[in-house]
């Protein structure tokens, strides 16, 4: 029996002795497919398959039929296709043998070989729909997953018997292919098995979905317009063939081609893909590890795979079936020979060859675009993660903190690390595919070359052993070189914040060659850094050759024969890991940068938070005994502070209350208000706050937008409320004159307002919050006597009349209305009191009264009667400044729209980086010594392939020969590098020196109308690709061209008809890459101007980080923030979605080439002695999608590259201010020796075509006098300061200083004579010295003698440090009036015989002004010093006192004379001061 059943499926023939082997049971048959023992056990298991199935079904209650509510993953429909597509293909192949052998022996027995290819078909297919589309039902997920690990471990079996046979036999037949692909398709099965679906009508299965319900309510207000619109990504609901082509993006592409693409037209990614719904999945898998392990940190980094776990197994499948199928070609190669060689196993062999061929290339293309899109996909979604978690993080970072970390830091996190770590998944599988792609050729070597493979493992291995100590020093140089970066942008950051301050002081120049300093040694690290990777290039594509050359003369020594066959085989195998051999450096960076990135980043998120932000109670609903209840011991910003900021804080702030807080500057009143916002770190008590609070700054934030955005900020518009607030704001005649009323965009920082305009806004947006607790810390210090009491009188006492405020003022007028008054010095609560009682009882408060009264004295020499006359002049509207500044025609908006190229600009930007230090010279020397690897690489194998068979030449001859031209190879490789470094490293420095002189250059007006996230995004993204990116690209681009080139010749050698093919190929291929490019380039540039809005959103946050916490609209400002990263999202998905879109198709191209020459080579039937040009040119053919793609790809991601040089380029020629320095006419070293300014017909506008906004101003101040300016807010007093300083140029007229015209000199001549102690307060991060001597021209001795006299060495003193105390960025850790100090003390070191006061003492209380003004009086009693001044006071004791009002003068004279005249602008204004602080004076003798 069990002969004639081995019979039937043998033939006994079969079983004889001659081929008794055949029947036998040793492994050699097990492993063998074509043997009887193989092909009895493959079905046996399909039985036990099967049979599982059937189980499964008759257990089952439901039909097996699929449901339409299903709605199944990627992964179960492309398993179910693959799957079913591999059964199919055993089916057809089974029904092909069976016709084949009823033709050829008029009979189907045996059964051998067909029986098993329509069992394992038939099984596979009922496998591939069961497991990969059928709902699993509880009963069954076991008996599921146990089919999906049995059909893994038969694709196991069937894969590795059908490689070892392929090598064995050296040849591939149609069942060995499908065996090996058997095993991609059982890993799909067992990711299905393993996996929960989706369900339409169902929740989802596996937990990591759950927060997509979370989602629906917070997501609903962001996506309803998009959604509603339809704009969504159409990969939302691609099919299977869609996804696979990416024909999805074809309606994108073609609007691309047809017209230019506006942000409006990109479409936003599907909802798994959103910044929120990854924010939230993280963060719930961050909080469930808290809980398990609560003692434990949970690491971030697990975390993140953990939630991609399941896209990164999606991708790695796709790595592996790449490589398995790349892998595979050299096969081919060798099949072909033998067929040459008339070896063919079959009659149409090459035929079959040649389809086979075209199919597993059409496989290589399909995976290889999937793997790269989908760790695309990976990497931008950990991207929007990461930089939702900084931004999260910055609104919760501690004060602390704050110092540690600039903004430009935390920017810098977001624009540049961020993107670094997203880069590293796209690199992720490379690390293990680039080892298995390895370990399978050296198997083909093997089989080629026999054991002479130890030495080409040898050289592989030593060459990894040799890149080591470079793997170390691009570690080192790559963490050094980000540290410098990062030290780099800090101060280019802080300078272009504070340009204006640089420029009224002649600093940019020293700020300036401190950045240079920083960016010199930033490109030092640049330049080892791009030597590294050029020496890693040179290892790495010298290393096969190199190989090959070793593996000769190994095989020389022992003895083996070397054939076409193996040789080429073998060329070829390594022609084809010379791709991921060359990317080794790039993985290797990529990761080391990502690496130092995501440390910089940790070490970012794990700062210290607030600690005290749990002060807020709810008050809605119920009666509350107090709103603000406070006792607390000890009050600190510094949790180790031996002296506490404040102590023994005792208060209780009934509800409705009016609450003012006074004392000396330095005193404590900031930190009290900070200490109710939560804000303290260390407080050794209790604060409470019941109800909503609003906040108003002592320093104004303006959020970049509109002004209504800014008063609204957040709450929904009601127009009776929305009118009301502007009304008592005084801000219904500032609208009126503007073009867009209320809609008028405003600049970053509120640069186009003046302060009193900033502060205005401020107090409207907190109006308008309708809060229950008002927090106002000194808002009435930046506007003129007349707007503060209007401002008082209609906000404070009337529109707050029945709310709780809280407010920090230096202006005695307004105390006597307060219900209660806290006197405040050195820290503690001196009294608290209403204004009568503190007035009798307290000593220190009397002081601060009498200081008032000393200050208004000089006021009140004079006698005002309240006639209507006055009137029309105390109803003059406040006229906006900037706003007409900067209005050009009707229809300009304040901020300039970004600007961005458009359309393709051709090699324009290629010429301007290669026109930067000798570039064009640097290029065509790495290109002369890129020709000469090529060439030698064609010298090499046509030497080969022309004396391989002749034994005529020695084996001697021909191996020298090859290695003497690998030498040659690896030297020119070795030049090429060094040249590409040069232009890399040249290139750098050139860009950036002109973008720093262009932009510390640039005026005001440039400043005042971009938004700092613009600039800042080309100083850093965009420069960070110019440093190491473009050069390397560019020089990787030509060489992939001529790689190209090298392969089309190679093949129109052998196969001249291909010539027909190869035309129309190329220009289908430019065609491409045209329709391409027309997308693409604008979706880049769309990239780097979102990337632009998030990092100027970033920079905005954190400077008004405080007034967002106060007005709880954290989750508001951080939904913004994701939105701005899905916008820049968007476009970075569509960018490289259609990057793949345009390779898939190119590859497809090289596949019909790669076939067709196949195919020719199989037609015109070449001899046995063409096999060596045959082998070349297949060699060199196998290698054409990589080269094609490699060409095309390079030139694209450069022309995307090159758009970081357009944007840099745009800001390279910004118009310049005038000369720094004019050498035919520079002023006497002693100028202003008198000091004398003569004004004629001065005329200024801000821009051409715009209004007027000084019309003509005359006047003369006279040398060492002291002299005035007033006028409402608006009017044009620091627009006059503005044109001294040359920040603006005179329309018409002239401004003459001790003889010379300002606008004749250089402006560091002039800037650098001249003192002024500007309106905003700025300090720089640094030391107190720093500050105050930035050019380290003055002893200590001259500092601290500067210090006692602006009343600041006892606070500088106390510090251990003394003049080398640390201070932080913008100054926080000073109050607002000890930064003014600073800035006396700038003046009195400079010692300048001009001094400009800009609104100078706002901040500061009447006791330190008089103080100031004494110090002043007596410091610069010989100087010319011109005031401008909010309080009266300050300029009383002037020589004259300049009046404007609308850019006009109203009147100048002595002030005495002015306030005698009744009609007199001047007087008017006293008599408003005088109206306001007469309440709150006392008896002198008190």
């Amino acid at each position: 029996m069990g002969e004639d059943f081995w019979a039937l499926f043998c033939n006994s023939s079969e079983c004889s002795t001659e081929f008794g082997n055949e029947c036998s049971s040793g492994f050699l048959n097990i492993i063998n497919p074509e043997s009887c023992t193989n092909n009895i056990l493959v079905i046996a298991a399909d039985i036990l398959l099967l049979f599982i199935l059937l189980c499964m079904k008759i257990l089952s209650k439901t039909d097996i039929t699929l449901s339409q509510s299903h709605t199944f993953s990627a992964v179960s429909i492309v398993s179910a296709s693959f799957n079913v597509g591999l059964a199919l293909a055993y089916l057809g192949f089974g029904i092909w043998t069976i016709v084949e052998k009823g033709n050829t022996d008029e009979t189907v027995l045996p059964l051998l070989g067909w029986l098993e290819l329509l069992f394992h078909g038939f099984t596979w297919f009922v496998l591939g729909l069961i497991i990969s589309l059928k709902k699993p039902h509880p009963p069954h997920s076991v008996k599921t997953k146990s089919c999906s690990i049995l059909a893994l471990l038969i694709a196991s079996f069937l894969c590795s018997s059908s490689v070892w046979e392929a090598f064995a036999d050296q040849a591939v037949s149609v069942k060995i292919v499908l065996n090996i692909l058997s095993f991609p398709g059982s890993i799909l099965l067992l990711l299905c098995g393993f996996q929960g679906k989706y369900y339409a009508n169902g929740d989802p299965e596996i937990h990591n979905d759950a927060p997509y319900k979370l989602l629906h309510d917070a997501e609903s207000d962001i996506r309803g317009e998009v959604d509603s619109n339809g704009n969504v990504t159409p990969f939302a609901k691609a099919g299977l063939f869609s996804t696979m082509t990416f024909s999805w993006l074809n309606p994108l592409m073609k609007k691309g081609k047809q017209k230019i693409l506006e942000n409006k037209d990109i479409p936003q990614l599907q909802q798994p893909d959103r910044a929120r719904t990854l924010f939230l999945i993280f963060m719930e898998e961050l909080n469930k590890r808290k809980e398990r392990r609560s003692s434990d940190k949970p690491s971030i980094l697990s975390i993140i795979f953990f939630c991609q776990r399941k896209a990164i197994l999606i991708s790695g499948f796709f790595a592996l079936l790449k490589i398995l199928t790349m892998t595979s070609s050299p096969l081919f190669l060798m099949s072909f020979i033998q067929v040459v060689e008339g070896n063919a196993a079959f009659e149409y062999e090459g035929y079959a060859l040649s389809v086979g061929l075209f199919v597993v290339k059409i496989l290589e293309s399909l995976s290889e675009r999937q793997w790269n899109f989908r760790t695309r996909l990976i990497g931008l979604q950990v991207r929007s993660l990461i930089s939702a978690a900084i931004y999260q993080k910055q609104q919760r970072l501690s004060n602390a903190a704050k110092m540690t970390y600039s903004p430009g830091e935390i920017v810098n996190y977001v624009t540049v690390d961020a993107y670094r770590i997203g880069e590293f998944p796209f690199w992720f599988h490379q690390i293990w595919s680039t080892i298995f792609q390895l370990c399978l050729s050296l198997l083909i070597v093997y089989f080629c070359v026999g054991v002479a493979t130890l030495a080409a493992l040898t050289v592989l291995i030593l060459t990894v052993l040799a890149s080591s100590p470079f793997a170390k020093l691009q570690h080192e140089y790559q963490t050094k070189f980000m540290v410098a970066q990062n030290k780099r942008l800090k101060a280019i950051t802080e300078a272009l914040l504070n340009m204006k301050i640089l420029k009224l002081y002649s600093w940019e120049t020293n700020f300036k060659k401190v950045i240079e300093g920083l960016r010199a040694d930033e490109l030092n690290w640049i330049s080892k850094v791009l030597s590294q990777k050029g020496y890693y290039i040179t290892l790495f594509w010298s290393s096969p050759i190199l190989v090959a050359a070793v593996t000769f003369w190994t095989c020389y020594f022992l003895g083996f024969a070397l054939t076409t066959s193996n040789v080429f085989t073998f060329l070829a195998t390594l022609r084809i890991v010379q791709e991921p051999i060359r990317v080794i450096p790039d993985v290797f960076g990529a990761f080391v940068e990502a690496k130092v990135s995501f440390s910089c980043v940790l070490k970012f998120l794990d700062a210290p938070e607030l600690e005290n932000r749990q002060t807020r109670k709810d008050g809605s609903g119920q009666e509350v005994e107090h709103s603000v209840f406070i006792r607390a011991s000890e009050i600190s910003w510094d949790t180790n502070a031996t002296k506490a900021t404040l102590s023994n804080i005792n208060l209780v702030v009934e509800p409705g209350e009016k609450v003012a807080i006074c004392g000396e500057v330095g005193s404590g009143k900031s930190t009290l208000l900070a200490a109710i916002l939560g804000e303290i770190p260390h407080i050794n008590g209790i604060v409470q706050v019941y109800g909503k609070i609003a906040y108003v700054s002592q320093s104004a934030w303006i959020q970049t937008g509109t002004i209504q955005e800014n008063i609204l900020f957040g709450s929904i518009m009601d127009h009776v409320r929305y009118q009301e607030t502007l009304d008592k704001c005084s801000l219904v005649k500032d609208l009126e004159i503007l073009p867009f009323g209320d809609l008028t965009q405003i600049g970053e920082r509120g640069v186009n307002l003046s302060g009193g305009q900033k502060q205005r806004i401020q107090l409207a947006r907190a109006l308008y919050q309708n809060a229950d607790v008002y927090l106002l810390d000194d808002p009435f210090s930046a506007v003129d006597a007349h707007t503060a009491r209007s401002l008082f009188n209609n906000y404070v006492m009337g529109a707050l009349a029945m709310k709780t405020v809280m407010l920090v003022t230096h202006q005695v007028d307004f105390l006597p209305v307060f219900s209660s008054i806290l006197l405040m010095s050195s820290g503690k609560i001196v009294r608290a009191a209403p204004y009568e009682e503190l007035l009798a009882s307290c000593q220190e408060f009397q002081d601060l009264v009498i200081a008032h009264n000393d200050t208004a004295s000089s006021a009140r020499q004079v006698e005002y009667a309240a006639t209507t006359k006055h009137k029309s002049s105390t109803e003059k509207t406040e006229k906006v400044k900037n706003e007409i500044e900067f209005k050009g025609s009707s229809g300009d908006q304040l901020i300039i729209k970004e600007e961005r190229e458009t359309g393709d600009t051709g090699l324009k930007p290629y010429i301007q980086y290669l026109k930067q230090s000798k570039g064009i010279l640097h290029l065509s020397s790495s290109i002369f010594f890129y020709l000469i690897f090529i060439m030698g690489q064609l010298i090499q194998a046509y030497w080969l392939a022309l004396n391989l068979q002749d034994y005529s030449v020695s084996r001697v001859m021909l191996f020298v020969v090859y290695s003497v031209v690998l030498c040659i190879l690896s030297f020119s490789l070795l030049l090429r590098s060094f040249e590409v470094v040069n232009l890399g490293c040249g290139a750098s420095k050139s860009i950036f020196s002109k973008l720093l002189n262009s932009l510390f250059r640039a005026p005001m007006l440039f400043y005042d109308s971009t938004p700092l996230g613009r600039i800042l995004s080309r100083v850093s993204t965009d420069m960070n690709i110019i440093d190491l990116e473009v050069a390397l690209k560019l020089s990787i681009a030509v060489g992939g061209t001529l790689n190209t080139c090298s392969v089309f010749l190679v093949m129109i050698f052998l196969t001249w008809p291909l010539v027909f093919l190869i035309i129309p190929t190329i220009y289908v291929t430019f065609h491409f890459q045209k329709y391409y490019i027309a997308t693409a380039k604008e979706l880049m540039r769309m990239n780097g101007t979102t990337k632009s809005t998030l990092a100027s959103h970033l920079s905005e946050s954190i400077a008004g980080a405080l007034t967002i916490r106060a007005f709880g609209e954290e989750e508001r400002f951080f939904s913004e923030n994701l939105e701005f990263i899905d916008a820049n999202s968007s476009a970075d998905f569509n960018s490289f979605s259609t990057n793949e879109w345009l390779l898939q198709r190119l590859e497809l191209l090289s596949a019909i080439v790669l076939s067709a020459s196949a195919l020719a080579i199989t037609l015109i039937q070449f001899d046995a002695s063409s096999s060596g040009f045959i082998g070349m040119t297949l060699a060199y053919g196998l290698s054409l999608n990589v080269f094609l793609v490699f060409s095309v790809q390079f030139q694209c991601t450069l022309a995307n590259s090159i758009v970081s040089v357009e944007r840099v380029e745009q800001y390279m020629h910004i118009p310049s201010e005038a000369a720094e320095v004019i050498e035919e006419n520079r002023p006497a070293h002693n100028w202003p020796n008198v000091g004398k300014v003569e004004i004629h017909d001065l005329k200024v506008r801000y821009r051409p075509n715009s209004p007027l906004v000084l019309h003509g101003i005359n006047c003369i101040i006279e040398g060492g006098h002291k002299n005035g300016i007033v006028g409402r807010t608006g009017s044009g007093k620091t627009t006059l300061i503005s044109v001294l300083f040359r920040l603006v140029e005179p329309t018409e007229g002239k401004v003459i200083v001790d003889g010379y015209d300002i606008c004749t000199i250089g402006l560091h001549d002039l800037r650098s004579r001249f003192g002024i102690i500007p309106q905003d307060p700025t300090l720089f991060c640094g030391s107190v010295r720093f500050n105050l001597d930035p050019l380290s021209e003055h002893t200590d001795h001259e500092i601290w003698e500067v210090l006692e006299k602006c009343q600041l060495r006892e606070a500088i003193g106390e510090k251990e440090e003394g003049l080398a105390s640390l201070v932080v960025e913008d100054g926080t850790n000073w109050s607002m009036g000890q930064r003014q100090l600073f800035c006396l003390g700038r003046a009195l070191l400079k010692k300048s015989r001009m001094l400009v006061l800009d609104e100078a003492t706002a901040s500061m209380d009447n006791a330190t002004d008089s103080i100031l003004q004494k110090t002043i009086r007596t410091e610069f009693a010989d100087c010319t010093v011109i005031t401008v001044a909010h309080r009266i006071p300050t300029v009383m004791d002037c020589t004259k006192v300049l009046a404007i009002s609308d850019g006009k003068v109203v009147e100048y004279d002595e002030p005495m004379k002015l306030m005698n005249n009744e009609v007199s602008f001047f007087g008017q204004l006293v008599k408003e001061y005088w109206s306001r602080s007469a309440s709150a004076s006392i008896p002198l003798e008190v």
